[in-house]
């Protein structure tokens, strides 16, 4: 797929220690003849529904990704800390929550360096992934996260979970949109812990393999 041919391109001048002047182009989904799909869930809120979705990841053995807020993160360290030692993925979901698009390639680099700096004090590891507030995702923020060696990764299928639906829709907008490489895009919610194990369970049951983000762009 060209868009994550760019991606991964401009990922691996970044890691070379190269300067990009081409933002590259955010991740929508995997590889679309792999049976593979990512959950991911962002975190700025919902912190009471994050010890019950560990519960039902680990029951499933599924590890997914999630997108971590600074602001949040100074909050909950020891959440972070549980997610993991449980063998998820964590990504950085930016410091404040702006709206990227408003914001310079230096108001970006600002925003994410602080969250970096907060998530890799708590987990020891730099976030390589990169899923922007709102999934803005104009021409200064791709910049600043390609140029800070971040993926810039969005989704191919919203829960839009925070409207708080029946947890029956939201499983019918995953389980009926379901495809190859597909992103899944969730929130911590009650909804959603209701829904979660359905869509694992019949994911797994059409032959799904749910895998992290980092472990599908690894196949691209």
């Amino acid at each position: 797929m060209l868009i994550f041919v760019l991606t991964l391109g401009a990922f691996i001048l970044s890691m070379e220690g190269k300067t990009s002047t081409v933002a590259a182009e955010p991740i929508y989904q995997g590889n679309e003849d792999s049976k593979s799909m990512a959950l991911t869930c962002n975190v700025f809120w919902g912190e009471e529904y994050i010890g019950r979705m560990l519960e039902i990841l680990e029951e499933k053995d599924v590890k997914v990704t999630f997108y971590i807020g600074g602001t949040w993160a100074e909050k909950f360290p020891g959440l972070i800390k549980k997610i993991k030692e449980k063998g998820h993925e964590i990504g950085s979901h930016g410091y404040s929550h702006p709206h990227p698009d408003q914001l310079s390639v230096d108001g970006n680099k600002n925003d994410i360096a602080r969250a970096e700096k907060i998530i890799q004090g708590i987990t020891g590891e730099k976030p390589k992934l990169y899923a922007p507030p709102y999934g803005e995702r104009g021409a200064t923020v791709l910049q600043a996260a390609g140029d800070m060696g971040y993926r810039t990764v969005l989704w191919s299928i919203d829960t839009v979970d925070w409207q708080l639906p029946d947890p029956g829709v939201i499983e019918e907008r995953v389980i009926g949109k379901a495809h190859n490489g597909g992103i899944v895009l969730m929130h911590p919610t009650a909804p959603t812990i209701k829904a979660l194990p359905r869509i694992i369970d019949t994911l797994k049951e059409r032959g799904y393999q749910i895998i992290t983000v980092g472990e599908m762009l690894k196949n691209p």
